[in-house]
């Protein structure tokens, strides 16, 4: 996600005079107006004023964020005049649309729009192939808020009033029915309007070849409050944004801009808006040129961009693997100079993944420039996030604030003395020993926001604004190096920053924090100008202790009580790593460097002294003794410098992080940290070794000694393998000295971090006391099961190559595409979470490339969409697809994946959730005794407890055997809990899963058995099973063509008189002349049908049918019983023959005209029809309510027919039918509610669409 916060006060560390160190000054309007976006901290405004001609000219930098809006402020035009913006692409689809369907316009210039409506094409518009495609997008779909166009009422309830004073005692019964029909109509109007959910407005597309060029038009009358704006014809033809630079806007409404590509011959159009300010802020702090606004001008105005839109729209901006990968291929292909992303998510393995593989690529063969955030989940250690923090190919940017920042842009009363670290800019070491953090960069600026937010610029701040900063000051170094003609490389240019940044803070473990400092770009130009003759090599460091081929890390990370507790030995690999294509001869044969070894703590760590490096590397040996050191943080570095070029500072370093815990000794295990002085900014670290068998902590933070509020970060990490850091966190703000507590899980024998941080700019100093408090709790086990997990293998495969040049990664190998789909029914609405393991909660830790699923109903109605971070949906009851779509350029990976496990989970009802039973025996859940409660445990005391399976009958229904119920189990509750806590273990600060495996249903011993004595004979049975089999092939038989229906009719009437008056015969054949397709002559169709059904009522004794529903039979009874089942199904059987019968005599209505149709018999013949069914079943239910529908319609009751037809809906549990919907379009239309007929219109494109969206 965006590492970022909007309009946020916010701090970081500090460093010497240059960046910004004010203790006694004033701003003044040019101060200030810097401060907003600064550049002095960095040194870029006094490279520019040096070099006005370096200022980013020549550079392309390509923004991986939410978008960039090309009509902000500062992102026209360059400092020299050229386009600021070359490209603006979404790299995540979810602004494309399927424009495969293709029409041609009619002789008055018409064409059919994919959402019906008919759309005029402008006659100037060259199309020689006059084909023209077109599809259809939801405004909201593109757009980050929801815009609301209010319902309008128009029907108001004056109308019964009117009637009410016309008539004010109606006795007569049409009256009646005439005021009750007019109530319906306002009722439903209320209805309506309580129950309007506007998915608003539709855009159609068209998209056409004019002979030279894809090129697209909207149409956006929807959108406009003028009828004669927004008209398709009127629109400007719009190509790729590449090609001629030009840029949309959907209306005046929204003031929203946007971009159209096409793709794929023309069948994809992708509408390209952002998905959050964010990606526009970070494009202006890089690159803003303001020509009247030099002050307020990004680090490197002459520098050009390209947009890459990573954050999907669909998932509220967070990124997907497809995005990601798009965007390397677009910076390629534009050859982009530099990358800057600021996006990042928590890892579990650093420096690994499908995405690190290809930022590699890229860097090492393209020497693309990868610049990134940090992160911002500081103040604690190992908090850096993927990818800038955990790649070695990415430099991973922190977050500073100077002093005048801090009073210029967040307008602090009483800034710092000095330039600091922002106090959530995140931390290294990486779990590998990786120092994490490169460089450091203002985390905060003033910078230009979209239009659509209806200002010009915004204050935010985090690492996401560090980046850019970075970034920008880069491209002023490649500015510099390509006018004076010095190649240009990621390792040189890297090393360059990293050598003459300005530290920040006075302790070595500042360096976790800062990184090497804070960058200086006129420093970091000298150097490589000095440097230009140096090979472009980077140092690939491997550490591994001493007899160990495994595991292989970045730097030395000793974080255990067990790792302090006697010297180790680690084995150091360095290997020059050249760029890819470098001459073996001229560069990689002649490498050679002595080597002087440095230790920055020779009494901890000891290294040879020299070394000979070629470029086949060397490996040697380090000597780590943590025993003599004090509890807390250490940081040292073991770097190599350069004999014979000294002036070029450490060119590579192995860093040493050792965090030595403290033991609790004591019983009960409490630690307390006492008089902890605090300044704003100023961070207390504190390192435990949890006690093995603890499994929370309840801490206490008093603090005193201050007057004004206090803000304080809470931190406390752990690390474990394969896992991500577990972080807990919180933000307090104190008014007055006081005492807080809190409960965090921990995991027992880990070293924990507390990190207490005052905020940067909170308060001016104080000294506050915290208590951290471990506790043993009672024994108190609780256990539940609430969740359902049902698993499914894929119905249908799909492999397909992805054919467009967007897809094609820059080794030229193409990426495929695999996408599976799922079948599931919920048999009572749920709220449903899928769930792929081997997939879930991986972004850039994963060697697949992408993953998104979208789930739709058998109308193709998408309902919920996701990726890596699946998220609950509600579904309605009904059977449902989910498509599953997994990309990689491997075709044996995505063969591997075709049978691929999908679960999808449930939430339990709270009449469904099952309480698990202890006992302090093995056999008690067999007998019954022993059950257990709770006990009191004495530290170092072990007990064991037995957990008994749910019963059977406590088994949720809907629960097939194979299936997984999920749950937890808690061992005790907190000591400041009431008497209700500890009873759920969901609400205990630590829980663990456990689960269930729904066994196999038991075997029914009276399967098989005859339920009675047969009293029919052998042939009786015997022409049983042969009328049974004959009325099987009938139903099976196809009537597709004349020949076919021909055939089905003889055999129906053969049927007929060899089993005569037999019902569910003619059930049967009834069904078959419904089932007939593609008939001509339909008047004559509908008569045959009623014919069928007339034959099917006859059939039947109605009398007997009715007296037997009169009377009660005994469940006890299995002849009674059978009888029973018998007789429900003649019911039904009538009741259908009833209901087809009126549904046929109403079409007859219909097809034949109104006047034909208006008989007394035609009227009499469908009431008596319809009065018969209203005998034997509720004609409002949903299986024959459509028959009321109707004839209330008939009767001229519109509001009562709508009445109706609304409430066959709702209790109908299926998926809506398109019919019930048309005929409520058509009930609109003729009662006259435009708006209430235009808004059910844009929903039957909701409820029905064509197709599935596009992946």
């Amino acid at each position: 996600m965006p590492s970022d916060s909007i309009a946020k006060t916010s701090g970081g560390y500090g460093g010497g005079d240059e960046n910004g160190s004010l203790r006694n000054f004033k701003l003044n309007e040019s101060t200030f107006l810097a401060s907003l976006m600064p550049k002095k901290e960095i040194g870029a405004d006094r490279f520019i004023e040096a070099h006005p001609q370096y200022d980013g000219r020549g550079t392309i930098i390509a923004i991986f964020d939410s978008g960039v809006d090309p009509a902000a402020s500062g992102l026209q035009v360059t400092s020299d005049g050229k386009p600021k913006v070359l490209d603006v692409i979404d790299c995540t689809g979810s602004g494309d649309i399927d424009t495969s369907k293709v029409v041609k316009a009619d002789a008055n210039g018409f064409i059919q729009g994919a959402s019906g409506v008919s759309l005029v094409v402008n006659s100037s518009w060259k199309n020689p192939s006059g084909e023209w495609h077109v599809g259809y997008k939801f405004l909201y779909e593109l757009l980050t808020g929801t815009l609301t166009f209010p319902f309008e009422e128009r029907e108001k309830e004056e109308h019964l009033d009117e009637f009410s004073q016309k008539h004010s005692n109606p006795e007569d019964a049409d009256l009646k029915r005439v005021r009750e029909d007019l109530q319906n109509r306002i009722d439903l109007l209320r209805k309506q309007a309580d129950s309007y959910d506007d998915k608003g407005p539709i855009i159609d597309a068209v998209v056409w070849h004019d002979g030279e060029f894809w090129r697209a038009a909207l149409d956006t009358q929807s959108l406009e409050d003028d009828s004669d704006c927004g008209k398709l014809a009127n629109f400007v033809p719009l190509t790729n944004y590449r090609i001629e630079r030009k840029y949309g806007v959907f209306s005046k409404l929204d003031a929203c801009s946007f971009v159209l590509n096409v793709y794929s011959d023309g069948n994809i159009l992708s509408i390209v808006t952002d998905s959050s300010p964010h990606g526009t802020h970070v494009a202006g702090i890089a690159t803003a040129f303001h020509p009247k606004e030099s002050l307020l001008n990004g680090v490197a105005p002459g520098a050009q961009l390209i947009s890459c839109k990573i954050g999907d729209t669909r998932l509220g901006s967070m990124e997907t693997g497809t995005g990601l990968t798009r965007a390397l291929i677009a910076a390629v292909e534009h050859k982009c100079d530099l990358i800057n992303m600021s996006y990042g998510e928590p890892t579990l393995l650093p420096d690994y993944g499908r995405f690190i593989d290809l930022v590699n690529e890229v860097v090492n063969k393209h020497r693309l420039i990868f610049v990134s955030s940090a992160g911002n989940s500081g103040p604690a250690l190992s908090t850096v996030g993927a990818p800038g923090g955990t790649s070695s190919s990415i430099i991973g940017v922190g977050a500073y604030v100077s002093p005048a920042m801090a009073a210029g842009a967040h307008c602090v009363v009483e800034p710092p003395a000095e330039g600091l670290e922002y106090t959530w800019s995140s931390r290294g070491p990486t779990s590998d020993g990786d120092l994490g953090v490169s460089i450091s960069a203002p985390g905060g600026a003033v910078a230009p926001v979209p239009t659509w937010t209806l200002q010009k610029r915004m204050l935010m701040n985090g690492t996401s604004m560090a980046s850019p900063s970075a970034c920008g000051g880069i491209a002023l170094l490649i500015s510099a190096m390509k006018a004076e003609g010095i190649p240009v490389s990621p390792y040189s240019v890297r090393k360059a920053l990293e050598n003459t940044s300005v530290p920040v803070g006075d302790s070595p473990a500042d360096k976790l924090s800062t990184g090497q400092g804070l960058m200086q770009v006129d420093r970091a130009h000298e150097y490589i100008k000095q440097s230009r003759n140096i090979p472009c090599v980077c140092y690939e460091i491997k550490v591994n202790q001493s007899g160990k081929a495994t595991p292989t890390s970045r730097g030395i990370y000793l974080r255990d009580a067990s790792a302090c507790k006697q010297p180790t030995e680690w084995t150091v690999q360095v290997q020059p790593k050249f760029h890819e294509g470098a001459s073996k001869l001229e560069e990689l044969v002649p490498f050679e460097e002595c080597i002087e070894l440095h230790s920055t703590e020779k009494t901890v760590v000891r290294a040879p002294e020299y070394l000979l490096l070629t470029n086949n590397g060397r490996s040697f040996n380090i000597v780590v003794d943590p025993t003599k050191l004090s509890d807390g943080l250490h940081y040292y570095e073991v770097y190599g410098v350069d004999c014979r070029a000294p002036w070029r500072g450490p060119i590579f370093r192995i860093p040493v992080t050792i965090t030595k815990p403290m033991t609790v000794k004591n019983q009960p295990p409490v630690v307390s940290f006492s008089r902890m002085s605090f300044l704003p900014g100023h961070i207390e670290r504190r390192y435990i070794e949890v006690p093995l068998g603890a499994t929370w902590v309840e801490a206490t933070m008093q603090t005193s000694g201050f007057d004004t509020t206090r803000r304080f970060f809470v931190d406390t990490v752990q690390i474990c393998p394969l896992q991500r850091p577990l972080k807990w966190e919180s933000v307090v703000t104190f008014s007055s000295p006081t005492a807080k507590s809190y409960a965090f899980p921990v995991v027992g024998g880990q070293t924990m971090e507390l990190a207490v941080a005052q905020f940067w700019s909170s308060g001016i100093g104080s000294h506050e006391t915290t208590i951290v408090d471990f506790e043993i709790v009672n024994f108190a086990p609780a256990a539940n099961l609430n969740k359902i997990r049902v698993p499914y293998r894929p119905i249908d495969a799909k492999l397909s190559t992805l054919t467009e040049s967007r897809d094609k990664l820059p080794s030229g190998r193409q990426t495929l595409a695999l996408t599976l789909t799922y079948k599931f029914k919920l048999e009572d609405g749920a709220e449903v979470k899928p769930q792929v393991p081997l997939l879930n909660n991986r972004i850039y830790d994963t060697k697949f490339e992408s993953q998104f699923y979208m789930i739709s109903d058998t109308n193709k109605r998408v309902y919920a969409m996701g990726d890596v971070y699946p998220n609950a949906a509600k579904l309605p009851k009904g059977e449902y697809n989910l498509q599953l779509y997994l990309r990689h350029d491997n075709v044996q990976y995505l063969e591997k994946m075709k049978q691929l496990v999908l679960f999808i989970e449930r939430n339990l009802d709270d009449k469904e959730i099952i309480r698990l039973n202890f006992f302090s025996e093995p056999d008690g859940p067999v007998m019954g005794n022993g059950a257990f409660k709770s006990s009191v445990l004495v530290p170092g005391k072990k007990e064991a407890i037995y957990l008994g399976p749910p019963v059977k009958d406590k088994l949720p229904k809907n629960a097939p055997q194979g299936s997984m119920l999920l749950g937890a189990i808690s061992y005790g509750k907190l000591s400041f809990a009431g008497q209700e806590g500890g009873k759920s273990p969901q609400k205990n600060p630590v829980s663990y899963q456990i689960t269930y495996v729904v066994p196999p249903n038991k075997v029914d011993e009276d399967k098989g058995k005859s339920s009675s004595t047969s009293s029919k004979t052998v042939s009786e049975r015997l022409e049983e099973e042969v009328r049974d089999a004959k009325m099987r092939v009938i139903s099976s038989l196809k009537q597709d063509t004349d020949e076919e229906r021909s055939e089905w009719k003889k055999l129906s009437a053969s049927l007929k008189s060899e089993y005569p008056n037999y019902t569910p015969l003619l059930a049967k054949i009834l069904e078959g002349l419904l089932s007939q397709s593609n008939v001509e002559d339909k008047i004559r169709h509908h008569e045959e049908v009623i014919d069928g059904a007339n034959e099917v009522i006859d059939s039947i004794d109605k009398d007997e049918v009715a007296k037997f529903f009169s009377l009660k039979s005994d469940p006890e009874d299995e002849e009674a019983e059978n009888m029973k089942k018998k007789m429900v199904t003649t019911r039904d059987q009538l009741a259908e023959a009833l209901y087809q019968k009126g549904l046929a005599l109403m079409e007859i209505e219909s097809l034949k005209g109104e006047k034909e149709a208006e008989t007394e018999e035609t009227k009499d013949l469908f009431e008596d029809n319809f009065k018969e069914l209203q005998k034997w079943v509720d004609t409002k239910s949903s299986k024959y309510g459509t028959l009321l529908v109707v004839r209330e319609r008939r009767r001229g009751r519109l509001g009562a027919a709508l009445k109706a037809l609304n409430e066959m809906m709702q209790d109908n549990g299926d998926p809506p039918k398109k019919k019930l919907y048309e005929l409520k379009l058509s009930l609109l239309d003729e009662i006259g509610w435009d708006h209430f007929t235009t808004y059910e219109k844009q929903w039957m494109l909701l409820r029905f669409p064509p197709s599935l969206p596009l992946f």
